[in-house]
Formats: structure tokens, sequence, C-alpha cells
């Protein structure tokens, strides 16, 4: 395993260390936490998305369903994957997932890393926007404990469809946002080099998220990819036995009324 390098020295710094090809991508974090992962397949409509990795493993002997963007491991596997950016089909094969998850009672883990979902007009002309829609939807009714670990990039819908949980976690040199900081810049001030100014008013980093309660916890950075790992996974572990113990219809309506309170000032 690589070691970690040093740490970075300003927000656009951790926005591009949160893109580094070196780190642990999503894969690598389901092997670990759930070393007898099954993979399944399809949206049972259109297509298998790559950028969408579904399926079926146990925790702590609890099963569970995972779900997870994958960017890919080198670089035809980024391509296979669009680099983590998910088809409206990706969306649908998670709904169905979802759906199984809540018809036999399985937790759902889910691992974020994505800059946002396909955007063209393939994307559009298959629904990407309601293939989202209909994501949050059924998150937001689930009776089962759903656990989501932001490990590299949380871009915009496209991630909020795999992080509308009851237990949100960040790694600490992580970022999540409703924009990237080009995009932003370019938006805003018509100027795409202006990406620092864009990164430091969008507060996308890990600590700035927790204190405006979007988050429920950082994974710190290990000094190696294994050490970054054995954190993720003892923080799933323990929201898993937390959640477990709270009543089904008790998890649900904490899950909506956390996502109908973010925005609300806080003194």
């Amino acid at each position: 395993m690589s070691e970690q390098t040093a740490p970075v020295q300003n927000i656009y710094e951790r926005v591009q260390a949160s893109r580094r090809h070196d780190r642990p991508d999503a894969l690598q974090f389901i092997r670990a936490i759930v070393p007898d992962f099954i993979e399944l397949h399809g949206d049972r409509r259109f297509a298998d998305d790559a950028a969408i990795v579904a399926g079926l493993g146990t925790l702590s002997g609890q099963p569970v369903t995972v779900l997870a963007l994958e960017k890919g491991e080198n670089n035809a596997d980024r391509l296979r994957r669009n680099f983590g950016s998910a088809q409206p089909e990706g969306y649908r094969k998670t709904l169905y997932q979802l759906r199984q998850a809540e018809k036999f009672r399985r937790p759902v883990l889910c691992f974020v890393d994505t800059a946002g979902a396909a955007c063209g007009i393939g994307a559009e002309e298959r629904g990407q926007g309601s293939a989202i829609a209909e994501n949050l939807w059924e998150l937001m009714g689930l009776h089962v404990p759903v656990i989501s670990l932001i490990i590299g990039e949380g871009g915009s819908g496209g991630a909020l469809a795999l992080a509308t949980a009851n237990r949100v976690y960040m790694l600490d040199d992580a970022i999540y946002s409703v924009l990237s900081p080009e995009g932003a810049a370019s938006i805003i001030w018509k100027d795409a080099g202006r990406v620092q100014e864009a990164s430091e008013s969008l507060r996308l980093t890990a600590q700035d998220m927790l204190d405006l309660r979007v988050i429920d916890g950082i994974v710190p950075q290990g000094q190696s990819q294994a050490g970054t790992l054995d954190a993720a996974r003892a923080a799933m572990t323990r929201a898993l036995a937390q959640l477990k113990a709270i009543p089904p219809e008790r998890l649900r309506r904490e899950r909506y009324l956390r996502f109908r309170g973010l925005g609300v000032l806080i003194s």
C-alpha cells in the first residue's frame, strides 16, 4: 500500500487531494469492510452501469446491501466506469437494490466518490433527474439503517443519491459540495481560474460539513491506505451496531427529519 502524502496547505489542494488516483477506491473499501461481497448487475430495464457497484455481503455477521460509486482502479477501468459518474441505469440499479434491502430487512452501506452524475443528451433522454429523485424518495422511506461514507469527491445530486442516510461520514480529506469548484467559478464569476476562491466559498471540507451538521463524523486518514480502510471499517461497524438498536419507524422518521433540517440557521 502506498503511504499518505504530506498534508494539504489550502482548500483547493484539498479538492485536488480528494481526486488523487492513488487513493483507495470504493471497491477497496468494500473488500476491506465486507470481504464476502457478491456483486449484482443490471437495472432490469436497460443496462448495467459500471459506475455503480451494488451487491450483498455481511458486516459483523449482519447481511447488508452494499452500494458504491466507483471511479475505477486504472485508466481502462476508469473509462469503463465513466470516472464514477453514473448514468440513469446506474441509479435505477441502486433503486432496485434499495427496495430489496427493505423487503429483506438488510441495512444499507453506501460508498460515495463522484464528481457528479453523468451529463449528456443520452442521460437526459433516459431520465437522469427522475432516476436520482426516485433514489432520494426511496431512501427517505426505508425502515432499515442506511450508512454512507464519502471517500473522495461527493459531487451534487449524483452523490446525494447514495448519501441520504441515517449516518453520513467523510474521510478527513474528502469533499462534499453542490457543485465542483471549477463549475462554481465558471457560473458565478465566468472565470474557471478562480477555483481557489470558489473552493473557499463552497465550504466543502469534512470539517465544514461537520460544523454545518451535514455529516455525523469524520473518519481520520491513517498513515497508510490500510490504516484508512481500518478506520472506515471501525466507523461503519460502530454505526451499524447503534442503528440496529433503533426501531424501524424511528429510523425512517429520524432520517427524514435530519434532511428536512438541513439549511436551518444554526446559532
